[in-house]
């Protein structure tokens, strides 16, 4: 997927399953962290393009969760999600790649732009303090429980 936004930060887990696993586990962990009553509530505040779930589980091309769309779905593979809202246009998008025999490398990789005086104000509240990264450890954590579990 070709990228244009600056990138921001990646983080990865291994997970103990096959690619068919963790990409229904990572289909299953989004819906669960971005389509609750409080992450609707957070896109519609901020302005998000995409505010409601809906289209193909697990995600398809066109696929939303509150503040993303899903712009590349290549299943067990790559995982790419796009948004925009008042204070940032960005990316998040998952890669899957062979660990080692029944495990798989998930990384989540993250692209965006913050433009203007509330968009640096946003970059600090979100980037800055480690809110983002706090949260997407968080989500990778989940989807690594959940595809060992499956």
């Amino acid at each position: 997927m070709q990228q244009t936004s600056p990138y921001v930060d990646e983080y990865t887990t291994v997970i103990e399953a096959a690619p068919d696993t963790v990409w229904r586990a990572l289909g299953e962990a989004l819906d669960g962290a971005f389509s609750s009553p409080r992450a609707a509530r957070y896109a519609t505040l901020v302005g998000c393009a995409d505010r409601t779930a809906s289209g193909p589980r697990p995600p398809a091309e066109g696929s939303t969760i509150p503040g993303f769309r899903a712009v590349t779905a290549i299943e067990g593979e790559e995982l790419a999600l796009r948004g925009r809202h008042y204070f940032s246009t960005y990316t998040l998008a998952f890669h899957l790649e062979p660990a080692a025999p029944g495990r798989v490398l998930l990384r989540a990789r993250t692209h965006a732009r913050f433009p203007g005086p509330l968009g640096t104000l946003y970059r600090l509240l979100v980037i800055t303090s480690g809110t983002h990264a706090t949260l997407t450890r968080r989500l990778l954590t989940s989807i690594r429980r959940h595809a060992e579990l499956l």
